[in-house]
């Protein structure tokens, strides 16, 4: 058994940021806030996916307490004692158990039915118990109690389950609505990007990656045989039960497939696989580096470089939260199947809602990518530098700069390619990141974290004499002239100390 100073411990490393709760005022005024699955427009303008709403077991936002004639939760006193703990609390404890015992616990009372069944304490059992993979049954607990019982027969559980009267909970139903939101239309229309056509690399070095600045590029796939053969047939087809990274756990295509097409969840999975190219070849042929990145300097290291190409599947829902690429580098995104909402902020902006640690190791941020549109977005709209925005659709490649933070949520089921790379535009930036102090802690891809900044230096000096040298000049000199004072700084009035007319 833990003790108790343990088990806080155990949970405080485990804890992850909680996230920011509704207003109670906003669902007094909002009468659709209610224990019933919705289908329709809400007056704030939220709306739910038209699938069927995931299980909620009668869940509603505390707001709605304060409008019910009934003087109890029953979140509380099905609790008991630990009522006084917050409902993360009460959840970071239940993930210690086991399937078996959050069976058991579940029918001790109505509170702790709803908490037992919440679906990502499952979905961490299977994800931990299922190393190479699972086959999803349409929930979380369906999938954990198939994967030891073989007999086991979904269509006889039902969807609906059992629904609990009077349980108050932000958290929960927070974790709820999230999973079954559809993107508000203000949340996709700001469409700020830079968008270009069919421009020279000479172009695109001086306007954008020389200055560091984001664009979307149309036109760069339209050779690329992907754009024609890859959906998830093909897919399934050439790569066979070859296993791909989903998460921490391994799965073949067919049951990935299998799961983005019925999941709604809050945070779904996500394929990203760093390796597909070694797993599969037929994959790296369907596809080849835009002209405007072929220059890719971590390639000196060989098969010592740091991971740097990924193929990314997801269903609607899925993405990334906000971060910074890894090792200072740039990268780019192309689309070839669906589409993805970019939000970006430039290197000197942290996004609202998002913590990182002094050092830059860790991050702290809203649970799901659509709790920070739930919760922040609407903020940015009065920002004085307000985020890069838009749309990326198949086809279309997004330049994403070094140092900047950046979030992706696919709109729709997706298949992309991304890439990082080094070019000369940010060697200096990639060198100087690499040689921190706590580089074993920042630096990501590769398992010889400590020594990369000194074989890769190595490897540029022998590859390329005298580049390096030569960067840090042109560096010095553009300082200098930046730091040079302007004309109407150098023009002083001897008496007065500033220039001035005479009329």
């Amino acid at each position: 058994m833990f003790g108790c100073r343990t088990l806080l411990k155990q949970i405080q490393k485990k804890k992850r940021r909680k996230p920011h709760k509704f207003n109670p005022k906003n669902r007094r005024k909002n009468p659709n806030f209610t224990d019933k699955p919705q289908d329709s427009a809400t007056e704030d303008g939220f709306s739910l996916k038209a699938s069927s709403p995931s299980q909620n077991y009668g869940v509603q936002p505390l707001g709605n307490f304060y409008l019910t004639s009934s003087p109890h939760n029953s979140r509380n006193t099905g609790l008991g004692n630990i009522q006084t703990l917050t409902d993360e609390l009460v959840l970071d404890i239940l993930g210690f158990l086991g399937g078996t015992h959050l069976g058991v616990l579940s029918s001790v009372s109505k509170s702790f039915y709803v908490f037992c069944n919440h679906e990502p304490l499952w979905r961490n059992l299977v994800l931990e118990d299922c190393e190479d993979g699972f086959l999803f049954k349409g929930s979380w607990k369906s999938t954990f109690v198939a994967a030891y019982d073989s007999c086991f027969d979904v269509s006889k559980v039902g969807t609906l389950g059992f629904r609990v009267k009077d349980f108050y909970s932000d958290y929960l139903f927070q974790s709820w609505l999230c999973a079954n939101l559809e993107m508000k239309h203000e949340w996709l229309e700001r469409d700020n990007i830079v968008r270009r056509k069919g421009i020279s690399v000479d172009e695109f070095v001086s306007n954008f990656e020389m200055p560091n600045k984001p664009v979307l590029l149309e036109g760069c796939l339209d050779n690329w045989p992907a754009m024609k053969k890859w959906d998830s047939d093909y897919l399934v087809k050439v790569c066979g039960d070859v296993r791909f990274s989903v998460g921490p756990i391994e799965m073949k295509l067919s049951d990935f497939f299998t799961y983005a097409n019925q999941a709604q969840e809050e945070r779904p999975l996500y394929l990203f696989d760093p390796k597909f190219a070694n797993k599969v070849p037929k994959l790296g042929q369907d596809y080849e580096v835009p002209v405007y990145f072929n220059e890719d300097l971590f390639s000196v290291l060989g098969n010592e470089r740091p991971d740097y190409r990924w193929i990314i599947i997801g269903p609607a829902g899925s993405g990334s939260s906000f971060h910074i690429d890894p090792n200072s580098t740039s990268a780019w995104n192309a689309v070839v199947k669906g589409s993805k909402k970019w939000v970006l902020f430039p290197p000197d902006v942290v996004p609202p809602g998002v913590y990182p640690s002094s050092d830059g190791a860790e991050v702290a941020c809203p649970v799901s990518i659509t709790e920070w549109f739930m919760n922040f977005y609407e903020s940015t709209k009065t920002w004085k530098k307000k985020p890069v925005e838009c749309v990326c659709k198949a086809g279309e490649v997004i330049f994403v700069p070094n140092g900047w933070w950046h979030l992706v949520i696919n709109l729709e089921d997706s298949i992309a390619i991304t890439q990082n790379f080094v070019s000369r535009r940010n060697l200096l930036n990639v060198l100087d990141f690499l040689k921190r102090p706590n580089a074993s802690t920042l630096v990501s891809g590769t398992r010889d974290r400590v020594n990369l900044h000194d074989k890769f230096k190595q490897a540029i000096e022998a590859s390329f004499p005298g580049t390096i040298d030569e960067l840090t000049k042109k560096a010095g000199e553009r300082k200098a002239e930046l730091e040079k004072p302007s004309f109407w700084d150098s023009v002083k009035d001897s008496n007065s100390g500033g220039f001035k007319f005479s009329f």
